[in-house]
């Protein structure tokens, strides 16, 4: 399955969804295992935007329930709600700009995942924040294009 164009296209989606690897991951596997890149690009960028809603509506509701049910989970769900506060105060500082420059550079820490998180820490509402992230993973689907294919990637 994973020589079919398909196969590499669902591949390069389920890599771009996955938490920290994200888009970042994704792209260069896919344009790295032979698709082109529009196809490539898609991939990722579904891939990457399929949980954002998901996490902006329902990550309380899965932190309270985990904590409730799971409590030694407790000390890393306060850990990912530590590093996403110590994002928002570049969200609350430049707004929407903010927000999609979190999402865009891909650097550890940043992120589509990683903006879903904050957006619902904040009580972002969703037709505001989906669109910021949006367009930051759009930025860094071209910011991590250009690094695949100069080879920059190898180096990492």
């Amino acid at each position: 399955m994973l020589t079919t164009t398909f196969g590499k296209f669902i591949m390069t989606f389920l890599i771009s969804m996955v938490p920290v690897v994200e888009l970042r991951g994704g792209l260069p596997y896919g344009i790295l295992a032979g698709l082109s890149l529009p196809m490539a690009a898609t991939a990722a960028i579904l891939g990457n935007m399929l949980p954002v809603p998901f996490i902006i509506v329902f990550i309380e509701q899965i932190f309270a329930w985990l904590r409730r049910h799971f409590p030694k989970m407790d000390r890393f769900i306060g850990s990912l709600e530590k590093r996403a506060e110590s994002k928002q105060e570049t969200v609350d500082k430049y707004g929407a700009l903010g927000l999609i420059l979190l999402v865009a550079i891909p650097l550890p820490g940043t992120g589509a995942w990683t903006g879903s998180l904050v957006a619902a820490l904040m009580k972002m509402r969703l037709q505001k924040a989906v669109p910021c992230i949006f367009l930051g993973v759009i930025i860094a689907a071209v910011l991590m294009t250009v690094i695949t294919k100069l080879g920059i990637f190898a180096f990492f």
